[in-house]
């Protein structure tokens, strides 16, 4: 894969950081040379059947836009917001499915991109669900609608194109990696279509993007136990591993649950205290069981002041926890921030739903107590 032509992609984002709230630190402000950006991170992005059930309006459409109706005001404010697409986006001619095989209608690609996401990490067990056709027009779907995405590729030469985006002068570039594929298979010739955690794929990746004048690589892994709460023995593997490779931030999702973060010390890289969350969870899923009920925004803010480093000058969470039940008449899933400081809770929801939610918020603050108590 390496022998081919490395190329540099540029996205310039030009919107205004504004405060998201929160848990944790926020970067003060700095002199007239300082540009910070900030960027907001979710987990799984995932749609379940009775999503799709509860998705239909008038007409028999399909409307995703209320799941993301309450969170979304959260989510813009970001310079960069991204998730994990844990769908495809395979057409209705390959029929409409949740689990094992996911395929979802455009409508749910149209909602996360009405909710202010404008990058995806697409490498994950489930994006060869409808083979390398699905995969394919999955990327054409994200791509049409001006998303950026990494992890799974078109071509080779796609592959080899590291993602590096521009964001207020600040180059990030944006790495993504798959524990596996759920046993589906790659047809020959075309390794190329997802990225594995191959740790010599990951080490070069990471050579390349400094040599096309990242300020800061962040990396993304789909790893670890389905719903386990502490990072496995081979997560903490790949993420020591990968530090040393030089990566500066570390992002996972896949055990369906919010796992551990913390600052890491490390000697390479742009950053001489890394950053790794394992596992942000399920942002949206059916998946209503304690721990996977749940999912967290991450705030990263980023600051370069002049010609100096990039410094990880503010961390932040939102804890978020969905809904599944009636609003008026109607049956809908909704995101909501789960930390009641932060919003005031819903007349519709049970008191049983209240115990949940608040329980949610607990349970995730307590994984990220580690880094949103003081700075970097």
């Amino acid at each position: 894969m390496k022998n081919s032509a490395l190329l540099f992609i540029t996205s310039v984002i030009s919107f205004n950081i504004l405060s998201a709230g929160g848990n944790g630190f926020k970067p003060c402000a700095g002199p007239d040379s300082a540009r910070t950006v900030e960027i907001s991170v979710v987990g799984d992005l995932m749609c379940h059947s009775p999503e799709i059930d509860y998705s239909r309006a008038k007409n028999d459409s399909l409307d995703f836009r209320s799941i993301f109706s309450v969170i979304k005001n959260d989510l813009t404010v970001a310079d960069l917001t991204i998730g994990n697409l844990e769908t495809t986006l395979s057409g209705r001619e390959m029929k409409f499915s949740g689990y094992p095989l996911f395929n979802s209608p455009d409508q749910f690609l149209d909602a996360i991109k009405d909710a202010g996401f404008n990058f995806l990490f697409t490498s994950n067990n489930h994006c060869m669900d409808r083979g390398q056709a699905g995969l394919l027009q999955t990327l054409v779907k994200i791509h049409a609608l001006r998303i950026g995405s990494t992890g799974t590729f078109s071509s080779l030469k796609d592959r080899d194109s590291i993602r590096i985006l521009n964001v207020k002068g600040i180059r990030i570039a944006l790495l993504a990696y798959t524990y596996g594929i759920n046993g589906n298979q790659i047809p020959a010739g075309a390794g190329y279509l997802v990225n594995p955690i191959d740790t010599c794929l990951i080490q070069n990746d990471i050579v390349a993007a400094n040599a096309h004048g990242a300020d800061i690589v962040i990396v993304y892994f789909h790893f670890g136990d389905e719903y386990k709460r502490t990072p496995s023995a081979f997560q903490n593997a790949i993420v020591d591993k990968t530090f040393r490779y030089g990566a500066d931030i570390i992002l996972g999702s896949h055990p369906h649950v919010v796992q551990t973060a913390s600052f890491v010390q490390k000697s390479s890289g742009h950053l001489a205290k890394g950053f790794v969350a394992f596992s942000l969870g399920n942002f949206i899923s059916n998946q209503r069981w304690r721990y996977s009920d749940c999912g967290v925004i991450l705030n990263i803010w980023l600051t370069k002041r002049g010609e100096h480093p990039v410094t990880i000058s503010g961390v932040s969470i939102l804890p978020t926890w969905v809904y599944k039940g009636k609003i008026g008449s109607r049956n809908r899933f909704v995101i909501l921030p789960s930390d009641s400081a932060h919003f005031p809770l819903p007349a519709y929801l049970s008191k049983s739903d209240k115990i949940k939610l608040l329980q949610s918020c607990s349970d995730t603050k307590k994984m990220f107590d580690a880094v949103t108590a003081k700075g970097n």
